[in-house]
């Protein structure tokens, strides 16, 4: 396994993004270009929670696909952590040979504040003036977003977007993803609990209300019982006895299954 970290070009006061990658390197993996999937952790632009970063990378490893985790900067103005982001997709896109990834399956994962970025570079990567790219290099291929902080409206985490400073009318609305979407956005796999009472479901299905009405592809799925935060929901990424949820397990494999259908 390739296991190391890179600097990503975007410094914020003196804090340094950058990627840490977990890349097969066995025989077999030579013989075929593989998925990779660039993972956001959570943390509501606060912190990156490490239960939402590696032992996805190492779900994800397992399945046959190459990792990589971003550590975009956090309590930043808007929009540094998306330069961060944009950096992170031309970066493995850049390394996709080297790595014998395929170019064109470069997936976007992020799990509540880390799918709000998720998102974001998907719906803005050539919207927002400060990442647009003539090349495109920076546009993912899909995106797995996993109870995603989407609105900065009624249904909002306040505190995500009070993170990135965006307090302004402005500001709220070019972050509130549901009211960014257009037709360009690669097609995305969501999930949610209805239960959630941090973020709350309608996030998602604003956000899927949006794709629809633009006619981007998305797969949905909603648990109906779940804490916020599940990662794999598993022992293994559990926070606490809640954090356990058997029947919500299941949705690694189906993003396995979606990811093949590219």
């Amino acid at each position: 396994m390739i296991n190391k970290k890179i600097p990503l070009r975007n410094q914020y006061n003196d804090t340094e993004a950058y990627i840490t990658t977990y890349i097969l390197e066995d025989v077999v993996a030579r013989q075929k270009k593989r998925p990779l999937v660039l993972i956001f952790p959570g943390g509501g632009y606060g912190f990156r929670s490490p239960r939402e970063g590696e032992p996805l990378a190492c779900a994800f490893n397992a399945m046959g696909f190459h990792a990589v985790v971003a550590e975009y900067t956090v309590e930043t103005p808007y929009p540094q952590s998306l330069k961060d982001a944009s950096d992170a997709v031309v970066c493995v896109r850049k390394h996709a040979e080297e790595w014998n990834a395929d170019s064109e399956k470069i997936f976007v994962c992020g799990s509540s504040a880390g799918a709000h970025l998720a998102a974001s570079i998907g719906v803005m990567f050539s919207k927002e003036t400060a990442i647009a790219r003539e090349d495109k290099l920076n546009r993912p291929n899909g995106m797995i977003l996993c109870y995603p902080v989407v609105s900065s409206g009624e249904f909002a985490h306040r505190g995500s977007f009070d993170n990135i400073g965006a307090v302004t009318p402005e500001l709220l609305e070019k972050t509130s993803m549901e009211l960014q979407v257009d037709e360009n956005p690669p097609p995305a796999f969501i999930w949610h609990t209805f239960s959630d009472n941090a973020v709350p479901v309608e996030n998602s299905l604003l956000l899927a209300e949006a794709m629809r009405r633009k006619n981007v592809p998305f797969e949905l799925h909603i648990y109906p019982e779940g804490q916020h935060g599940l990662s794999l929901a598993t022992e293994f990424t559990a926070e606490n006895e809640g954090g356990v949820m058997p029947h919500v397990q299941n949705w690694i494999t189906l993003v396995r299954k979606w990811i093949e259908l590219f």
